[in-house]
């Protein structure tokens, strides 16, 4: 048994709480009305109640100021330039 096998057999297991019961119970659902679910599916049903999509980030006035105009020059909102520049 490597060092990672180890390590997971003392983790303890974990009793699913109410939003686990409801995704399983709708994974239940989907699967006996013959449509399935697939990994992707259930990724996305997992990230939808685990991330809400924002991000709340403390920057210097400086680096903000810089950042909104440099958002202004391109025509786009301050959130927009800064996905843009995140992706990149």
């Amino acid at each position: 048994m490597n060092e990672i096998e180890k390590r997971f057999r003392n983790i303890p297991e974990v009793e699913p709480d109410e939003r686990d019961l409801k995704a399983m119970e709708r994974i239940k659902k989907a699967n006996d009305n013959g449509k399935g679910i697939t990994l992707e599916e259930m990724d996305r049903i997992r990230a939808a109640q685990e991330y809400s999509g924002k991000i709340s980030l403390r920057v210097p006035k400086t680096l903000h100021r810089d950042l909104t105009k440099a958002a202004k020059q391109e025509g786009i909102s301050l959130n927009q330039f800064i996905l843009y520049k995140l992706v990149r």
